[in-house]
């Protein structure tokens, strides 16, 4: 399985992002420039010039039209995918952590950290009203009270919101009252990534406590535990097997100490019933970031501290693979 290497980002990444028909991927990093390539190829198409911070995270619409990103320059902005040019900027007082477009893609969230005097916000806008977002007005603000929202995903359907929190909680909300419907607290550490299967019933959380868990994405009725001995920055399933995969690695601040070997900078493959480590993908130089499957499951893309993009594309033998139970 070589991999195709992408090197365009100075620093470490944040979120890679295919579209929904799989032919683009989108990078971001704590650098202020996303790009966006072919997946089949690597070859690059452009970047977005508009941030002054680092882009924490991405959303693209279902028809890979529009393209979200949220910044630590306190904005969020909404591209034309195709030409780069800003739609619109949406500003808030502290740093944005995390965006998202609704199913319908007319409705756009994003929460803001709990900084610079100011307490975490979820924002809702609705895109097709020009006057609400020229003026920067969200219709509906939820304050976080407690912990700091750091992953936000649209959930199953369109009524609710998923976040993922510091303290290791995961919260649904209802968008249109602002009321917390479900709380669930399987984590005790940062939760780093939120992602839905592709039929969005099932959601995978990576935590820093060293777990990925599986749960229900509507009722959070946890399903299965994936456990490493690193924590896990990201993690994603499979839309055609029964995988998991799970990224991280040991904290940024002490890679330079380490041994690629002894860092533990591999992307683990897990199954997903039986919880058992099934593989590993050798190849960064720095933990994991941010991982995501093509939509059709046959490659998938990585994203690590050392500034690199990796993307896989499946060899036969993974397709031959049986699990012998």
């Amino acid at each position: 399985m070589k991999p195709i290497l992408l090197q365009a980002h100075e620093r470490s990444l944040t979120k890679v992002l295919y579209n929904k028909d799989g032919d683009l991927l989108f990078t971001a990093s704590k650098h202020n420039l996303p790009n966006v390539w072919w997946s089949i190829n690597g070859e690059r198409l452009g970047t977005y010039n508009g941030h002054n911070g680092a882009v924490w995270d991405m959303a693209v619409s279902s028809d890979s039209t529009k393209l979200l990103s949220a910044s630590a320059d306190q904005s969020c902005i909404v591209w034309d995918s195709e030409t780069g040019k800003i739609l619109h900027q949406l500003e808030a007082k502290s740093p944005v952590r995390s965006c998202g477009f609704s199913l319908t893609d007319n409705i756009l969230c994003f929460t803001t950290d709990k900084a610079m005097g100011q307490p975490c916000f979820v924002k809702f806008f609705d895109i097709r009203d020009k006057e609400q977002v020229q003026s920067n007005t969200p219709f509906q603000d939820i304050q976080i009270e407690d912990s700091k929202v750091n992953r936000m995903i649209w959930g199953t359907v369109e009524d609710y919101i998923i976040t993922g929190h510091e303290n290791g909680q995961i919260c649904q909300y209802d968008w249109k009252t602002g009321e917390r419907l479900r709380v669930d607290h399987s984590h005790d550490a940062l939760i780093k990534d939120l992602q839905l299967s592709k039929d969005r019933t099932m959601l995978i959380t990576g935590s820093k406590d060293t777990t990925a868990k599986l749960f229900d994405a509507k009722t959070f009725q946890f399903l299965k535990s994936y456990k490493t001995d690193r924590p896990v920055n990201s993690a994603a399933i499979s839309p055609i097997k029964h995988h998991i995969l799970l990224g991280g690695g040991q904290e940024a601040m002490e890679v330079t100490t380490s041994h690629t070997k002894s860092g533990k900078f591999e992307a683990r493959f897990f199954h997903l019933i039986f919880e058992e480590e099934i593989g590993r993908v050798k190849g960064h130089f720095g933990p994991i970031n941010t991982l995501a499957f093509h939509p059709n499951g046959k490659q998938y893309s990585s994203g690590a501290e050392d500034g690199y993009v990796r993307i896989h594309d499946f060899d036969q033998s993974y397709y031959d693979f049986e699990y012998d139970f």
